[in-house]
């Protein structure tokens, strides 16, 4: 019993996504010594959801992560891919079946009230008895719980999207090194890796234009539902693997993975006409202008946002309803490389 709530307490301590997955693979391997632990996420859009194995541990210690920020969703397999998983998900019922080498593979959901998260796939030697898989069941409740209380955090409470608490952390992600990846600690595998290659990160800063005579001309809770149809149509326009945050008031971030500058500028002007052709109820057409910035090595988070806010202000400046990447305006001399941070103003 003490050791069981010693393994509570480590799930329970963590504010982190990642550890707290880490911790509840080690804390099954401790309580029940399996041959391996994994723990399965669901991503992609709902016409192609995907299984991504955010971990596995083995029984040696060595364990494999992935970082979804960096993992390439068309390599993952498909929900039908993995039947028996697939099952368990649908039914929310714990499924065992026969692997490899004489081993047994149980799976159990991992679900909260509002939705199914994923799984947690356990490789054992022999069929898991009753009392090993209540104490899953038990730690995939605490598990849920946490991941609950942690996506309520990190989630503007108005429109649904990742809020700027949670923004910093997600950013140093997909900054660039100079030099070659980290050194891997041992017993540590960084799963699709190898992604990184093909794409780089992108931050567009959104501003609504005129958003200010929306408040004044029809009310805040018109304001309100227009902010809540932005963020729709912000979720509609990008992928799953690109995250959309606001940033307080009319203001919306987005860090976007694309392989080049005019791949970045088509996704950003795809959102824009898609936003422009949206009928607004009560408000009408509205429009709102990006700008936009490569995230390079070494980069900040207010080094970037600085540089994104100083297009949008040309953006404005030209005409609103346009995006601009900064270093275009850079090489077209429309803005100075050295202005200092912060001297730009939005309005």
């Amino acid at each position: 019993m003490p050791e069981l709530i010693d393994h509570v307490a480590a799930l329970t301590g963590h504010r982190d996504r990642d550890l707290l997955d880490q911790t509840l693979a080690r804390s099954l391997m401790d309580l029940l010594t399996p041959s391996s632990v994994a723990v399965y996420g669901i991503t992609g859009d709902h016409d192609d959801q995907r299984w991504l194995e955010r971990v596995r541990l083995h029984a040696d210690g060595s364990m494999a992560i992935s970082d979804p920020l960096w993992t390439d969703p068309n390599t993952l397999p498909v929900l039908s891919q993995a039947p028996m998983r697939n099952h368990c998900l649908q039914t929310r019922e714990t499924v065992q079946f026969p692997a490899e080498n004489g081993l047994v593979t149980t799976v159990f959901p991992v679900f909260s009230e509002a939705r199914v998260e994923g799984i947690v796939e356990v490789l054992s030697v022999c069929a898991l008895a009753a009392h090993a898989q209540r104490v899953i069941m038990g730690m995939q409740r605490i598990y849920c719980n946490m991941y609950s209380l942690l996506d309520y955090s990190e989630r503007d409470a108005l429109t649904g999207l990742l809020n700027r608490k949670c923004f910093d952390e997600a950013f140093y992600r997909t900054v660039p090194t100079r030099e070659s990846a980290p050194v891997t600690p041992p017993n540590l595998v960084t799963v699709a890796s190898s992604a990184r290659a093909p794409d780089s990160w992108w931050l567009g800063m959104l501003d609504i234009d005129h958003f200010k005579q929306v408040n004044d001309n029809f009310g805040h809770l018109i304001g309100d539902e227009v902010l809540l149809l932005v963020a729709r149509i912000l979720r509609n326009t990008f992928r799953f693997h690109d995250r959309l945050y606001r940033f307080g008031g009319e203001e919306f971030v987005i860090l976007l993975r694309s392989a080049d500058e005019q791949g970045a500028l088509q996704a950003f002007e795809r959102f824009l006409s898609n936003m422009e052709r949206f009928n607004f109820p009560q408000a009408g057409r509205i429009t709102a202008s990006l700008g936009f910035t490569g995230i390079q090595p070494d980069d900040s988070p207010s080094s970037a946002i600085d540089r994104a806010d100083q297009a949008v202000y040309c953006a404005k400046k030209s005409g609103r309803n346009r995006a601009y990447c900064y270093a275009d305006l850079v090489r077209n001399g429309l803005i100075n490389a050295d202005q200092k941070e912060g001297a730009i103003e939005l309005f």
